[in-house]
């Protein structure tokens, strides 16, 4: 299938992989938080992906370097979301940790792709 040239990029496969994951652990959140943390984080996690997409078509080397830059601060936002769901007791330690992990791999990957853009 891959007509978009983002398809193959894995940092986009892995953002689209992270959101469903974040998505689902969102679900159980309290309903209280339904316009609010849950919102917040799934926002945050598809604009990871979409900016990735957005910054591969074609777009100029420096305007794929600043949606890259984007994604990594949406990532950033998600990890804090993920702060506040621990700190609400919204999500176990061991779910945090591992989302987090992830987080950070995913961040690190997009950091050396931004490196890479010539």
């Amino acid at each position: 299938m891959n007509k978009f040239k983002f398809e193959k990029l894995i940092i986009w496969q892995d953002a689209m992989d992270y959101g469903e994951v974040i998505n689902d652990v969102s679900q159980r959140f309290p309903d209280k938080e339904k316009f609010n943390l849950t919102s917040q984080i799934m926002r945050a996690v598809d604009s990871v992906a979409l900016n990735i997409s957005e910054g591969s078509i074609g777009q100029s080397n420096p305007e794929q370097r600043k949606f890259i830059g984007y994604s990594i601060r949406s990532l950033a936002e998600v990890v804090t979301c993920l702060f506040k769901a621990k700190r609400r007791n919204y999500i176990p330690e061991e779910t945090f940790i591992e989302l987090y992990n992830s987080a950070f791999h995913l961040m690190n990957k997009m950091a050396a792709f931004k490196r890479n853009i010539h």
